[in-house]
């Protein structure tokens, strides 16, 4: 369980601060502030007081004993654009999962989550190939041939947890954390538009359902599975049509598909639509137009809405009484950054829709 040390160690990465520049802020000695967060030293009174200011947490954050996971097996260890995430950044990410699970974990304990759908195992060693995992588990839900109109509800309903969050600012795309006794928690960039958040939920979602351990070519599987899973090959083949692959095409069905035009070039290919020849060209088209770092604005839709938190926080205010700051003391965070964290601007103005299976625990 966490320490004193530890919950300030937490707390020192969440803000991307790094030890040194923490210990002149403390006023103490880099290697005392090293002891304390290592265990090997008490923390004073008074250093938590001056590191619940310098990192604006309240005073009850040092006191939670909530267990510290560390990098979790979906992204580790090979983060998506790691070469573009320095060590803070990533450390940041991991502490605010950590921050994450332990809210949720409170959250939680005034409802019941009944999933309306059973996550599967297809372990990648055992059935090969990610495109019939996604198959298997499209049949699984039974899910409608075609698009998938809304990829969130789908996983709510399958009592995986997804948040948005700006990922403080890194390059890493999502991540799925997976701690014993608690739902799953997906947490996607929000600096994404909605195409490429779809695809990094079917992402982590084939990471969930294939991977138990990491493995060399984990990302490359799960995304083969993103694509399978919003596209099979027997539905969108007949959309490609009889004649060429062009950019006009891919632009009318990504509003159809809910993916992005490079998505369904490479859906294109695995069909069979293309040579490699016309792939290449479509490439050179896409370099040429700029469409692969940005794709046309007048094609983008709106991002899908995740409901299961901000059910849970409407529950906790409107049902049970709660005003922001008992939640901000329930949560162990500073009251200014609890409606930034969770907009609660959403929360507490038009009702999100409840997600099915939430209910209030008498």
């Amino acid at each position: 369980m966490a320490s004193a040390g530890a919950m300030l160690k937490l707390a020192r990465q969440r803000r991307g601060i790094r030890q040194n520049e923490a210990a002149v802020k403390l006023g103490v000695s880099p290697s005392d502030l090293s002891r304390i967060e290592n265990d090997a030293k008490e923390p004073s009174l008074a250093l938590l007081e001056a590191a619940s200011k310098v990192f604006n947490v309240p005073a009850n954050f040092f006191d939670l004993a909530d267990r510290i996971y560390g990098a979790p097996v979906s992204v580790h260890p090979m983060w998506r654009k790691k070469a573009d995430v320095s060590g803070a950044e990533l450390d940041a990410v991991i502490a605010e999962l950590n921050i994450r699970v332990m809210h949720l974990r409170r959250l939680l304990q005034a409802t019941d989550l009944n999933p309306v759908r059973t996550i599967p195992k297809f372990d990648i060693e055992e059935y090969g190939d990610p495109e019939r995992i996604a198959a298997l588990l499209r049949a699984h839900w039974m899910m409608p041939r075609g698009p998938v109109p809304n990829v969130t509800q789908i996983l709510e309903e399958a009592g995986i947890v997804v948040a948005h969050s700006n990922m403080g600012g890194s390059s890493i795309s999502g991540v799925t954390f997976r701690v014993p006794g608690m739902p799953p928690l997906i947490v996607v960039n929000s600096d994404q538009p909605g195409d490429r958040m779809r695809h990094t939920l079917c992402h982590e979602l084939g990471h969930i359902v294939m991977h138990q351990f990491p493995s060399p070519n984990m990302e490359k599987e799960a995304d083969h599975f993103a694509g399978c899973f919003l596209a099979p090959a027997a539905d969108i083949r007949p959309h490609f049509g009889t004649g060429r692959v062009d950019l006009r095409k891919l632009a009318a069905l990504k509003p159809v598909w809910k993916m992005s035009m490079a998505s369904l070039v490479f859906a294109a290919d695995r069909v069979g639509k293309l040579t490699t020849a016309q792939k290449n060209y479509i490439w050179q088209q896409f370099s040429i137009a700029k469409i692969r770092t940005s794709e046309p604005p007048e094609l983008d839709f709106p991002r899908e809405q995740p409901t299961v938190i901000s059910s849970l926080l409407k529950l906790h205010i409107e049902n049970l009484g709660y005003g922001i700051a008992d939640l901000a003391s329930v949560l162990a965070m500073s009251v200014d950054e609890l409606p930034d964290f969770y907009d609660l601007t959403s929360i507490l103005g038009p009702k999100p829709s409840r997600p099915a299976g939430l209910r209030i625990v008498k």
